[in-house]
């Protein structure tokens, strides 16, 4: 039977820190590096909001713009004003009224300026 003493000790990962010098590799709590954050969440950042907003309402105003074209032009603009309310709203409430003044101001001037667009467009067709 070989000699156990030359052995090296193996350590359970579930049990026991497993260092690799002086930086822990391996924990027992979570199995996690130590420069690993376990404890952390996600927490979104005001810029995705924005970008959300920004990018649904371009296209959905935009399939509007397109859709309604042989319509009342009063039809697009009510239908654009909704949509561009709906929005906002959903974009509020998923956090950004809880994010700075500057990213608020921004997300209703995109929105409001988007709008324009398509009012200015339609309006075309009074």
């Amino acid at each position: 039977m070989p000699d156990d003493k030359n052995k090296p000790e193996r350590l359970n990962p579930r049990e026991d820190d497993i260092m690799a010098g002086d930086r822990r590799i391996s924990r027992p709590d979570s199995a996690l590096p130590d420069w690993h954050i376990p404890d952390a969440q996600y927490r979104p950042i005001p810029i995705a909001w924005f970008a959300g907003a920004f990018l649904l309402q371009m296209v959905v105003l935009f399939a509007i713009f397109v859709l309604l074209a042989n319509l009342n032009a009063w039809a697009t603009i009510l239908l654009s004003a909704a949509v561009t309310g709906m929005i906002g709203a959903w974009t509020w409430a998923r956090g950004m009224r809880d994010a700075g003044s500057g990213w608020r101001i921004a997300t209703i001037a995109i929105l409001a300026l988007q709008f324009g667009f398509v009012a200015v467009g339609a309006g075309a067709r009074l």
